[in-house]
């Protein structure tokens, strides 16, 4: 398989999907296509706006960067710009895990011939794929190191997930749930707790497996919380929902980015990763989902549980020089603030349980998404 691991090492790029929504009724919009026409010709210095599954989302994309302080000043403008392209036509963009009262029943699928061949294949189950989410690539060098470094990430999964938790709500109704995107897309093939693979001459060999067997096209559809992204010579964490505030999504990037610096110097100094069983990476994740920061987790390799907010302080303490060295250090201060004040998801009940209004959950959405006004949220 031909891949691109080669360098420079840790560069970041971030991918946020966002819903496009009415300004005054914060209902979800289609009109992705009316959005990429307006955006046409338009400065893509900080990176790219891309369509997605549904017309009512959009996506957007930095180029990759040196530091989370580079990616964020991109960031920070594409929000802007497609905030900007949106208003021109009475919409808005907002950003969560899922929108708290939109039904997927009305939501169009882009014209693009993947996404119809997807729901094709996997019919009801793309459909209903109403979710938001936040990817993070970081660049390496070595396809070993590639392999290593994924292997090594799928124990801080959980911690991710439940930081960046940011759905409580699905369809106009609480769930119980810190990140409802996560049992919505667990219903997708191929999804969650990866695999662990010897090298990357195991990964080839199962890939092209697959592949041969007609299940799929290629590795993009493994759709995995973490997974080599051969093509762009990257490690790519898809764990979190999407972040409300860019703070947020900017100290996520930090802290995936100081991991894979920890376990790719862990690779290089030929350490061996510790084993872990499958069925208790994915219960922790479930645990995560459930409850985000508020609940346990087992400590792994041992089993004993331990706080979330405890475990997440300490990986935040022992990554902080990794960050340093990185030039990314300032950005931990928005996972800081999830600490201090908690995931948005429980930020979003706090909303929620003034008024019982999730229009008015929306609006604090779109407000803390576009930076605009003085929302605490």
């Amino acid at each position: 398989m031909e891949h691109h691991f080669s360098g420079p090492s840790y560069t970041i790029g971030i991918e946020e999907e966002l819903m496009i929504v009415d300004a005054d009724s914060h209902e979800l919009v289609n009109a992705i296509e009316s959005l990429l026409e307006d955006a046409r010709g338009a400065d893509t210095t900080a990176g790219e706006i891309k369509p997605e599954l549904m017309e009512s989302v959009l996506e957007i994309a930095t180029r990759p960067a040196a530091n989370t302080a580079e990616a964020g000043h991109q960031l920070r403008a594409l929000r802007r710009q497609v905030g900007d392209i949106a208003a021109r036509r009475g919409l808005t963009i907002g950003s969560s895990g899922t929108h708290p009262f939109a039904l997927w029943e009305d939501q169009r699928i882009a014209s693009r011939q993947r996404y119809r061949e997807l729901v094709n294949a996997l019919r009801f189950v793309a459909r209903q794929e109403l979710i938001f989410g936040l990817h993070v690539h970081v660049g390496l060098d070595d396809p070993d190191k590639a392999i290593h470094v994924a292997n090594g990430m799928r124990v801080h999964l959980p911690v991710l997930l439940a930081l960046s938790a940011n759905s409580p709500f699905w369809r106009g109704d609480g769930t119980g749930m810190a990140s409802t995107r996560l049992p919505i897309f667990r219903a997708f093939p191929r999804v969650g707790v990866p695999p662990s693979y010897h090298d990357w001459a195991d990964y080839e060999r199962q890939i092209e497996f697959m592949v041969s067997s007609g299940v799929m096209e290629d590795y993009t559809y493994l759709w995995y919380d973490v997974r080599p992204h051969p093509k762009l010579g990257t490690v790519e964490i898809r764990a979190c929902d999407a972040q409300t505030r860019v703070e947020h999504t900017l100290g996520l990037a930090a802290l995936i980015q100081a991991m894979v610096k920890e376990l790719a110097e862990h690779f290089d100094e030929g350490k061996h990763l510790g084993e872990y069983p499958w069925q208790m990476l994915d219960e922790n994740r479930w645990l995560a989902a459930r409850h985000g920061l508020e609940g346990e987790l087992v400590d792994l390799p041992t089993n004993e549980r331990v706080a979330t907010k405890a475990l997440a302080r300490r990986l935040l303490d022992r990554l902080r020089p990794h960050a340093q060295d990185l030039g990314s250090a300032a950005e931990l201060e928005g996972i800081e603030d999830l600490l201090a004040r908690g995931n948005g998801a429980a930020r979003q009940v706090v909303v929620y349980e003034a008024n019982h209004d999730l229009r008015e959950v929306m609006a604090e959405v779109v407000a803390a998404t576009i930076g605009d006004g003085d929302t605490e949220f």
